[in-house]
């Protein structure tokens, strides 16, 4: 077979244009079938997803930005499977999405898990819906910290460090943290924590007492969010654009779409094909020193 493919390399080419051509069948098929991104005409609801743990807010709040200068977006659902992260892209989608909220109808729809920053960045939202079973609240702020300092002593391992001043190295895995240290980073999280508490005083409209009392970390059931005013209805994501629908002032069935970039042919080729494979940017963990909701 290779021989034949070296003696005629036209077979090759004759190969690569059918397997490129079923490519393109396939993608047209996925997009009329309604799994690409299509956008439909007239008066619409987007659909802004959040999945997954919060690393980084870019892709969202350039999403936020569309909607918002979309003339013809008049409603928007922030659907939300998250059991948060990191503290600075929670805050900057909801600070986006709060000024979103004062144009447009934004109503948060939370999934599987709306919890910490996934729910901090739903407080931002005009109204709330939950299914009975999802997972919400965990209203906190965490660090963590490792100590390999024994381990270290047993492998005969030892750490220097030259630091320019004493809380340089706070949080250092190669030994204790000193009641000092512990004060001192105890005052940041706690700050961040009212940071965390007034978001949803402002954004839900609550008394601050009321909300004091739930936001030591605990996590509550959709049923359980609901009886404590934290999220508004129960229901799903077909309740939400409704809901969302009827605050729009929109007439008749809502026009959907989700506000997710279609990647094209070329990224539905990288994604499915062996070259996505071997392409594909990996994201791999990094150690930090970080508080997160």
């Amino acid at each position: 077979m290779i021989e034949t493919v070296k003696k005629h390399p036209f077979i090759a080419t004759f190969f690569l244009l059918c397997f490129l051509f079923l490519v393109v069948v396939v993608y047209a098929i996925k997009t009329l079938s309604g799994e690409g991104v299509s956008i439909p005409l007239g008066d619409k609801i987007a659909i802004i997803e959040i999945d997954g743990v919060i690393l980084d807010s870019k892709d969202t709040l350039e999403e936020i930005q569309t909607v918002s200068e979309n003339e013809k977006v008049k409603g928007v659902i922030i659907r939300i499977n998250s059991p948060g992260g990191g503290v600075a892209p929670s805050q900057e989608i909801y600070s986006e999405l709060k000024k979103l909220s004062s144009k447009k109808p934004v109503v948060a729809s939370l999934s599987s898990v709306a919890a910490s920053g996934g729910y901090y960045i739903a407080s931002a939202a005009n109204k709330i819906v939950a299914n009975s079973g999802t997972l919400t609240g965990s209203i906190g702020v965490i660090m963590d910290f490792s100590n390999v300092q024994g381990l270290f002593e047993k492998i005969g391992l030892k750490n220097n460090v030259i630091k320019s001043g004493k809380y340089k190295d706070i949080g250092s895995p190669h030994r204790d943290m000193t009641l000092d240290e512990r004060q001192l980073l105890q005052k940041v999280i706690d700050n961040v924590h009212n940071q965390f508490i007034s978001a949803i005083v402002e954004g839900r409209k609550l008394d601050r007492e009321l909300v004091e009392k739930v936001a030591d970390g605990r996590v509550f059931s959709g049923e359980q969010a609901l009886s404590l005013e934290l999220v508004d209805s129960l229901g799903t994501i077909r309740d939400a654009i409704e809901l969302t629908a009827t605050m729009a002032s929109i007439k008749g069935e809502p026009k959907v779409y989700y506000t997710k970039k279609d990647k094209g042919l070329i990224g539905y080729i990288m994604e499915n094909t062996y070259a996505g494979a071997v392409y594909e940017r990996i994201s791999m963990p990094q150690f930090m020193f970080l508080a997160t909701f």
